[in-house]
């Protein structure tokens, strides 16, 4: 029987804030043309919304034989936390599988955005399954869940697999029809999928993928053009046409079968560098949509150039084919990740207008990040300005944040152990500006140094920081630091960030009138004490 170290999780209704957060979400369903059965299980308008997981346990004991091991005897029990320090952990099984992996569920945070308050989480693989949909992530793959909202505000768009809880080695497994010769992973083949949940019906709706084969495709975004653009990795073996065709950018049309539709193919020889493995050059993490351009980051692995690309031509979305021109943004990096020690890993990309760029780095991951000397490259967020059509780096946002360390303790089953943690960068990044000439940012950490071993499975944070648009020194912005949202627990992970949307000024007048109807209810209920 799987064990499950998951916290209690409230409704997405209203919890403790009542009536409050009920009809706030009655007023954005509202707003968006949804019925007011529908929009009580909306999330609150303006809170930061995050993707996590929580590790399932699958149940394998010390020296027993791991199903996807190939016969060799696991060397740590499936508990996530073995001792009181963690040293013997489930991660310690990689040493034997080198695919090791667990499938966990996905929940849906609404968090208030100032004070980090839990409004509601909603168990997206439940909403899933009760509509007939298998969804879920696997544990602990730390580039996965990111979230955005969809054109019209109404959704969110994240990817996942076709699977359910407690499995072994998905994220390495083949995808159905995209079978890679070499690949030593023995577990089912699995489909990759886009999810786009509405906010207000709770309605979800997934498109099946024939892209990412022997690896794991991470964040989906719904174009204007009604077409998805995804990014991703693929190949766990020998290679091949089926992933150079389903690796990086692909263009995934709604309700369609699993076709690989690649966008674009980056290759280092465009810099003046002899020509790499295709797929790893295109191993990409984070992108946006801004002003109608597509945006892509790399920031992992030994090939490649670790940097920020603009996908296909301003102002226009891109449609599939290798013809699609994939250029690095002028001023940054241009340096070979696996000649550079220093090279950045750039994750999150958030536009606070067209010549303001803020990149979330999140380290190497490595503990020579810190020190008097390092040999590798913390993170942080990096904060460039478009001048005379090139970007320049103003300055990194590492406040007291970065390299800072914290423990979390262990609770439930999970009780009595501890772990350490050392912040190392920042992940998935949103944003808002605001009215009074700046610019508020929300990112989740990345972390390293755990007895883990593996530094997508520690627990990490998200934090928010605001930052004054017309700085361009770290001078100037000396005094700006991170305000700590939410620390995940033990045996938990946060990944995804977006902020819900808030009503248009037609939708504020049915907001207020909900507040006023708080207001009548406070007032009777105070009367009749």
């Amino acid at each position: 029987m799987n064990k499950y170290l998951r916290p209690p999780r409230p409704s997405l209704a209203p919890n403790s804030t009542g009536l409050h957060a009920a009809l706030l979400c009655a007023g954005l369903g509202a707003a968006l043309g949804l019925p007011l059965a529908a929009s009580a299980a909306a999330v609150v308008p303006g809170d930061l919304l995050v993707t996590a997981s929580t590790y399932i346990d699958p149940g394998f004991a010390i020296g027993a034989t791991l199903p996807n091991g190939a016969g060799v005897g696991a060397v740590a029990a499936s508990a996530f936390c073995g001792n009181a320090s963690c040293s013997v952990n489930v991660w310690n099984n990689a040493t034997v599988d080198a695919n090791f992996g667990v499938t966990s569920g996905i929940t849906l945070q609404s968090l208030n955005a100032s004070s980090g308050t839990l409004d509601g989480s909603l168990d997206l693989t439940a909403v899933a399954a009760a509509q007939g949909i298998q969804l879920v992530t696997s544990f602990a793959s730390k580039s996965e869940l990111a979230i955005n909202l969809t054109p019209d505000g109404r959704g969110l768009t994240f990817m996942g697999y076709q699977s359910t809880g407690g499995l072994l080695d998905i994220s390495n497994s083949q995808a159905p029809g995209a079978i890679e010769p070499g690949n030593t992973d023995t577990a089912a083949a699995t489909a990759r999928t886009v999810a786009q949940f509405n906010l207000g019906t709770q309605a979800l709706q997934q498109t099946v993928t024939g892209a990412y084969t022997g690896n794991n495709g991470r964040a989906a975004v719904l174009g204007s053009n009604g077409n998805y653009y995804t990014v991703g990795n693929a190949g766990n073996g020998n290679g091949g046409t089926v992933v150079t065709n389903g690796t990086g950018v692909q263009l995934v049309v709604p309700g369609s079968g699993p076709t690989q539709n690649n966008v674009g193919a980056f290759s280092i020889a465009q810099y003046g560098y002899p020509a790499d493995k295709t797929p790893k050059d295109s191993n990409y993490r984070g992108l946006t949509v801004f002003n109608n351009t597509l945006y892509v980051t790399k920031g992992s692995g030994s090939n490649g150039i670790n940097t920020v690309y603009q996908v296909g031509t301003a102002g226009s979305l891109p449609a599939a084919g290798n013809a699609t021109p994939v250029t690095i943004l002028p001023g940054f990096n241009t340096q070979l990740a696996k000649t550079d020690a220093m090279t950045p890993h750039p994750f999150g990309l958030f536009f606070a207008n067209a010549s303001t760029l803020y990149v979330a780095d999140e380290g190497s991951g490595l503990a020579t990040d810190f020190g008097a000397n390092p040999t590798t490259q913390a993170g942080g967020l990096q904060k460039y300005s478009l001048v005379g059509g090139t970007w320049m780096l103003d300055y990194t946002l590492t406040g007291s944040l970065i390299g800072s360390s914290y423990t979390v303790q262990g609770t439930g089953t999970l009780a009595g152990s501890a772990l350490n943690v050392t912040t190392d960068g920042l992940r998935n990044l949103t944003g808002k500006v605001n009215a009074d000439g700046t610019v508020t940012l929300y990112a989740a950490t990345s972390t390293e140094g755990s007895a883990l071993g593996d530094a997508g499975a520690d627990p990490n944070k998200i934090v928010a920081i605001t930052d004054t648009l017309s700085f361009t020194s770290g001078v100037q912005a000396a005094g700006e630091d991170y305000t700590t949202l939410e620390t995940a627990q033990l045996g938990q992970v946060l990944r995804g960030v977006a902020l819900a949307p808030v009503p248009e000024p037609a939708g504020q007048a049915l907001l207020a009138a909900g507040l006023a109807a708080l207001g009548f209810v406070v007032r009777r209920r105070k009367a009749a004490r």
